[in-house]
């Protein structure tokens, strides 16, 4: 059948390969290409059974109608034109090409040096070329239907405000669990048991590590490693075969389906920084064989490429039809899946320009002004590699980002560091230094202790150094400063004293993330004491290091966590938009933030200098300019304390009024308890929330 359908001029958009019910129409980009030629296989996709060349071209675009092709025909391309890498041609027609908008692969590349566009072991290098035939060793793309048949489409639609973002890893999270069909896969994040542990625990959002089709970097391979993480994007449109069953990507759907019906956002890591081919030594697997110069940003001597992400090649976003290649991405999943939301990993090299970082660039305005993307979540991680690559704060609205110094700074306060106390004031009311300009809220900081990458929560208070030696690199990969603290023994310990004194560490930090003003984010695996053997960068670790181990899950740690989101959700003074800056309020003139000595007096500005400051005391209200319909007349006061045991003086209180502590980090298990009294003994290494309240009221 398909060794004979009838070809006709078909369509220059969509781009991609798109079924209407009676035959495909086939649209690929190459500005520079001299011809396109469509290769279709047999069912099994071990034979080449016909070579078409695209009729038509319309400006760069190459297309053509096969009538009678049918959801799941695998093809792929063969593009030709000039093999000149020093004017950044790359073209090899011996090389078969994924299709950049293949919304299905058959799987991934198996690594062959007929990969390679030039002859390896040649002393041209990639100046030469090679001639082999690369079909054996490439995936197809598949023709699909993404048609689906949501039940009322609707999304949870949860403001950032109310949000608690939950990081997890598709087959990490459900890779140790006996309880669920197909561990590893989509089904299985959305199967009952996950469901439960979700909902139970609170979070309002996954956010999910790259499920975009992705490489498994060849040095990796050769260890017998894989690229775990996914940041080695290959497909922007096909979710990765790894994570698939026999349903295909309707599974995908099936999966944000019943996390919505549970009232829980997906949101996707996604990587458009650059993609899985490397620089001028990698493989010619799509983009590169294409149009290498349109779609890699290209030294002033066109062999080599920029590298702002580390990967050895970025994205050349400034061309239109790459910028147009993301955004059909970004609007593809949400209409297609309807995913809520994107992390944009190494979001500053999306706004490079020639001349640097630029908050007004194309990626940003295209994404600002579309309807469809600007009714989803977007957060960025704010940095590169390249030079002026740090822009925490820098961002345009609607943007969130990524709050390292949050990470950081709760991590050293805790740890006991000097000084600290300034910087964690800064951290609990939203990152104001960072955040408060151009009319972006308090939400716009996404707060984090944990990552994927990095310490999990539990190898913070276990290790002081990183033990990555099983990715294989001596290990001389991953962060070296850490913040971290092990209380004197490196690991593991069967100690009492050091394991209760990191418990209560791990609760107080897991207490400031959570009251906290901005966008809480949980590390998956976190609220249950999950470790990864102290290796803070378990990219390639497919296996125990990087999997959540729910063997032997922490149930206790895990229902303070709970607890902690259940008040969060309960108190719209810790999920505020507008900032606290100790500013008068119309309502009664009351300032919305106090700061108080553990003495109750007023903090002034030359006590935040004292290094030996170990414990703050906050009172806070509903923000000045709050709205009427918004305000809220709850006051929260919360101590935190990384000293010594000590004797914290509560704010004074107006008649017929009293204190209820609703959250102690060393009582983990107490329940609301009235304050008599206006002094409370505070333990060490702990966290504090009282909210104020009339006497008689439930307590």
């Amino acid at each position: 059948m398909i060794t004979s359908a009838a070809v006709s001029s078909g369509r220059a958009t969509p781009l991609g390969a798109t079924f209407d019910g009676e035959g495909v129409n086939f649209a690929v980009f190459s500005q520079h290409a001299t011809r396109m030629v469509l290769c279709l296989f047999s069912d099994d996709g071990k034979k080449e059974v016909r070579q078409i060349d695209l009729p038509e071209r319309d400006g760069d675009v190459w297309h053509g109608y096969l009538s009678g092709i049918r959801p799941g025909q695998l093809y792929g391309y063969r593009a030709h034109g000039s093999y000149r890498p020093d004017e950044g041609h790359r073209f090899n027609a011996h090389k078969l090409l994924i299709d950049p908008y293949a919304k299905r692969l058959t799987g991934h590349p198996i690594w062959h040096d007929a990969l390679m566009g030039y002859a390896v072991g040649s002393p041209k290098a990639d100046l030469s070329i090679d001639k082999r035939d690369s079909a054996r060793w490439m995936p197809r793309s598949v023709v699909v239907d993404p048609s689906f048949a949501w039940d009322d489409g609707t999304s949870p639609g949860t403001p950032f405000e109310e949000t608690v973002i939950y990081e997890a890893h598709v087959k990490g999270l459900t890779a140790m669990r006996g309880d669920v069909p197909d561990p590893g896969k989509f089904m299985a994040l959305a199967s009952d048991p996950m469901l439960e542990h979700l909902t139970r625990l609170g979070v309002t959002a996954v956010e999910l590590l790259p499920v975009q089709a992705f490489l498994n970097d060849r040095f990796l391979v050769q260890k017998d490693l894989t690229n775990y993480w996914g940041y080695q994007t290959l497909g922007f449109f096909a979710p990765d075969p790894r994570y698939l069953g026999p349903g295909g990507i309707a599974e995908v759907q099936q999966t944000v389906a019943r996390l919505h019906a549970a009232g829980i956002e997906v949101l996707l890591d996604v990587v458009y920084n650059h993609t899985g081919e490397g620089n001028e030594m990698g493989p010619t697997l799509a983009f590169r064989g294409l149009d290498n110069a349109s779609y890699y940003r290209l030294a002033d001597d066109r062999r080599y490429y920029i590298n702002d992400t580390g990967t050895g090649n970025t994205l050349n976003i400034e061309h239109p039809m790459v910028l147009r290649m993301v955004m059909d991405s970004l609007r593809y999943w949400v209409e297609t899946f309807h995913i809520d939301g994107f992390r944009f990993d190494l979001c500053s090299t999306l706004g490079r320009t020639a001349h640097g970082f630029d908050p007004g660039a194309a990626f940003f305005d295209a994404i600002r002004q579309d309807p469809v993307l600007t009714a989803v979540k977007l957060i960025a991680e704010p940095w590169d590699i390249g030079p002026g690559g740090y822009q925490l704060g820098a961002y345009p609205p609607p943007f969130a980002e990524w709050n390292d110094k949050f990470r950081d700074g709760v991590r050293r306060f805790w740890r006991g560091d000097p000084g600290r106390a300034p910087d964690l004031a800064d951290r609990l009311t939203g990152s104001a230094p960072q955040f408060d300009h151009s009319g972006r809220p308090a939400t716009s900081s996404v707060n984090l202790i944990t990552a994927h990458d990095g310490f999990t929560l539990t190898d913070t208070v276990r290790y002081a150094q990183k033990h990555n030696t099983a990715n294989g690199e001596d290990n001389r990969d991953g962060h070296g400063e850490n913040f971290s603290d092990n209380f004197g023994t490196e690991g593991p310990s069967g100690d009492p004293e050091i394991t209760a004194a990191r418990a209560r560490r791990r609760r107080a930090m897991m207490a400031t993330l959570l009251l906290s003003q901005g966008t809480p984010m949980i590390l998956a695996g976190d609220e249950i004491g999950n470790s990864q053997q102290g290796n803070n960068n378990a990219y390639c670790q497919d296996n125990p290091i990087g999997w959540v181990n729910w063997e032997e899950a922490d149930t206790a740690f895990c229902d303070f966590t709970a607890k902690l989101i259940a008040f969060r959700k309960t108190q719209p003074v810790l999920r505020q938009k507008r900032f606290l800056h100790a500013r008068s309020r119309a309502v009664d003139g009351i300032e919305d933030l106090f700061w108080w000595h553990i003495d109750g007096t007023p903090m002034e500005g030359a006590d935040w200098q004292d290094p030996a400051l170990a414990t703050v005391c906050v009172e806070m209200r509903s923000a000045s300019g709050t709205p009427s319909y918004t305000a809220s007349d709850t006051v929260i006061f919360a101590v935190f304390n990384a000293g010594g045991p000590c004797c914290v003086t509560l704010p004074a209180l107006a008649e017929g009024t009293h204190w209820i502590c609703e959250i102690d980090s060393n009582r983990p298990d107490a329940g609301p308890t009235p304050v008599e009294g206006s002094d409370i003994d505070v333990a060490e290494q702990a966290v504090l929330a009282f909210v104020l309240a009339a006497r008689g009221s439930p307590g």
